[in-house]
């Protein structure tokens, strides 16, 4: 089944959007300069303000006692990492807000990317100062233009990890410049919105997060908050700079907006949450000034929150009843991009602030364990089987994932219900199911022991690439969201639109293909865990958030060729389906028995100092890991050979309740044509017989 493409296709004429007509002459830049001047004044001088008033509560910009590199350094440091801030906030909410609110067909999607490109120019200049006073301030060194000041600047740029993070921040900002002003696809701006945000990424993995014993944790929270601040400060403050041009679509860019301000305001509480408790510890600690730094920055977030309730709730419908609330509703602006300065400000003075709970590397403990120097992690409790169920290690990222996808789903339901279409009850189950399973994979004791277990991780990836894709997919989450999610008019792409793209896009269609889907999820289990891939996958957390993601879509491509109901570029005829399926499992099968009857470890240099420290020799988990995937995994495989029969039998089913009814509406005309014609060859039976047997140049007459 293919779901109706409503994708709006440029050029987006007047014909197919008539209300993109307008009669007024589109807004000059001098008319957004003065609303783009007060936007940026509100929230640069709300975050100076908050900045100075932290630094001097934490002590973050005090002279250290044994080498001082001057104020300048120390209050420049804080400040340009401030304004490296505000500015990947521009940058990415500027994109956000163009790709999920604004029409191409408008003016406000050209200005939303110019207001972008300036605030990445901002960020990129702001990294490489951030980056240069952070050499300053560790290096102690007096500025200088001598050739020995330059090759230092040169070797921490390249060989530390500091200087590495603020360059790469630096150059992907600085593509980023380029590409806002060079491309105005919508699909062009989504990969440079995924450039902006990974740019965020390489800065989460320093300060405050490195070193510590929750590393992994703590980089994942920074690295949220500060995706999905920017997108809640950033999306404002570019609805400022709009002012001009909105006219009278203010409230349908607010109401999209709101939609996307609530999801970030729960990411970053939740985040910041999450990131409190690793670095505060207890409630005593509240009181120290890094405590007194968060309840701060609590009360900012309480008061924005407080905001966005108030726009949702009051001003956008004041605003559709009453012109003269729009007055009230820009000053409400101001305020509130002041009070997100504030907290961007308190944020960055947190950063400069000794924790109440120290940062200390676990390699640098006494005597930690060869295990712990690799993970950088106290080693948990000794493996028994039940302790799956009892330890736990919140993976923030996909437990958000999970969330989300759970509520977006019933609530896709609840809304079809409502409009009184059916939705089977079996599909939300299982859909829920999964994304409950999604989070007991990744936070659960498997998650916990994976690490150190390779029979753990492999049942981890069973469950991720066979269990959880095929609950997905029998949940049909692309057809409910084509079904309930409102379609767009105005040229702008909504979710739906973003969707029904990604999934009639031409390399969906090939990555979708029953045979590619089938060879890219057998063929990657060897490429995975027989080169590089493995040991970046359980070494680093990026790699290991990678490794999650491509179990669950390998998973999940090939489980929607077979049985998907949502739409998939071709579907084979049900024999061909059974003998892929078999193929695939006999390949499954062959992984398996290849690690049970193997002699040698796949990672020696991470496995082999693991399962020792419980008594496990590591060959021999790895040989029930091999168990694991032999016997475990082929499951779900028989579940989905279940299923293809099944879905066979209904096919054939539904193909003779077809032919059944169109026999009673045509008085089974297919059935009379066919005896008719067996008759007209009946009676030229005879006839081509007699003539057969009479001699060539003969009459058949006596």
């Amino acid at each position: 089944m293919r779901v109706p493409d409503a994708r709006p296709k440029p050029p987006y004429s007047p014909v197919a959007y008539p209300e993109t007509v307008t009669t007024t002459a589109p807004a000059t830049r001098t008319t957004a300069l003065p609303w783009a001047l007060v936007g940026t004044a509100s929230l640069v001088s709300g975050a100076v303000v908050a900045l100075l008033i932290g630094l001097a509560t934490g002590g973050g910009a005090d002279a250290p006692l044994a080498i001082d590199p001057g104020a300048v350094v120390r209050y420049g440091l804080p400040i340009a990492k401030l304004a490296s801030t505000l500015g990947a906030a521009g940058t990415i909410g500027g994109l956000l807000l163009a790709l999920l609110a604004l029409s191409p067909a408008r003016a406000e999607f050209s200005r939303a990317l110019d207001m972008a490109a300036a605030s990445a120019a901002v960020w990129t200049i702001a990294a490489v100062a951030t980056g240069f006073f952070t050499f300053m301030s560790v290096y102690n060194e007096p500025l200088s233009i001598d050739e020995r000041f330059g090759a230092l600047l040169a070797a921490y740029f390249s060989t530390t990890e500091l200087g590495q993070a603020w360059l790469s921040t630096a150059l992907m900002a600085a593509v980023v410049t380029v590409l806002c002003f060079a491309v105005r696809s919508p699909a062009l701006l989504a990969g440079v919105a995924v450039i902006a945000a990974a740019a965020l990424w390489p800065v989460a993995q320093t300060g405050h997060t490195g070193g510590t014993a929750d590393h992994d944790a703590a980089v994942t929270a920074v690295y949220l908050h500060s995706v999905f601040a920017a997108v809640w400060i950033g999306g404002l403050l570019v609805i400022a700079a709009l002012r001009p041009v909105l006219d009278e679509r203010l409230t349908v860019v607010l109401r999209r907006y709101s939609t996307v301000a609530l999801i970030a305001f729960i990411v970053v509480a939740a985040s910041g949450l999450v990131s409190a408790q690793l670095r505060v510890g207890g409630l005593e600690a509240l009181t120290t000034p890094y405590g007194l730094l968060v309840i701060a920055k609590v009360v900012a977030l309480v008061g924005l929150g407080t905001f966005g309730a108030y726009y949702r709730l009051r001003m956008i419908a004041r605003i559709e009843r009453d012109d003269r609330g729009r007055g009230a509703f820009w000053i409400i602006v101001a305020a509130e991009l002041a009070l997100m300065g504030a907290a961007a400000g308190l944020a960055t003075a947190l950063a400069r602030t000794a924790t109440p709970v120290p940062q200390v590397p676990v390699d640098q403990l006494a005597d930690p364990s060869p295990a712990e120097i690799l993970t950088g992690a106290p080693l948990p409790p000794a493996f028994e089987p039940w302790r799956l169920a009892t330890e736990w290690d919140l993976n923030l990222l996909w437990a958000l994932v999970a969330g989300f996808g759970a509520f977006f789903y019933l609530a896709g339901a609840v809304r079809l219900h409502r409009r009184g279409d059916a939705w089977p009850v079996h599909r939300t189950i299982l859909f829920t199911l999964g994304m409950l399973s999604l989070v007991l994979v990744t936070s659960s004791g498997l998650a916990v022991y994976e690490r150190y277990l390779f029979s753990v991780h492999m049942l981890g990836h069973m469950v991720l690439s066979m269990g959880i894709p095929v609950m997905l997919v029998l949940g049909a989450p692309v057809t409910l969201a084509s079904r309930a999610i409102h379609a767009r008019t105005d040229g702008s792409r909504g979710p739906r639109e973003w969707i029904l793209a990604i999934v009639h896009s031409r390399f969906a269609g090939i990555m979708g293909h029953p045979l590619v889907a089938s060879v890219v999820f057998a063929v990657s289990l060897l490429v995975f865990y027989y080169s590089p891939l493995f040991s970046w996958a359980v070494s680093d957390h990026l790699g290991h958030q990678w490794m999650i993601l491509h179990f669950l879509l390998s998973g999940y491509l090939f489980v929607n060729a077979l049985i998907g109901v949502d739409p998939s570029p071709y579907r084979p005829v049900y024999p061909i389906r059974l003998i892929i399926l078999l193929a695939t499992m006999a390949f499954h099968a062959f992984f398996g028995l290849s690690l049970i009857t193997g002699t040698g470890l796949l990672l020696p240099e991470w496995f082999g100092a693991m399962g020792r420290e419980w008594g496990q020799p590591p060959l021999a988990d790895q040989q029930t890991g091999g168990g694991i995937a032999w016997s475990v995994g082929e499951i779900p495989t028989l579940v989905l050979a279940m299923l293809v029969v099944w879905s066979w039998s209904r096919a054939d089913g539904r193909e003779s309740k077809r032919r059944d009814r169109q026999a009673d509406r045509d008085g089974d005309a297919d059935l009379a044509a066919w005896n008719a014609m067996l008759a007209e060859r009946a009676d030229r039976a005879p006839v081509e017989q007699r003539a057969a047997r009479t001699p060539a140049g003969q009459s058949g007459g006596g």
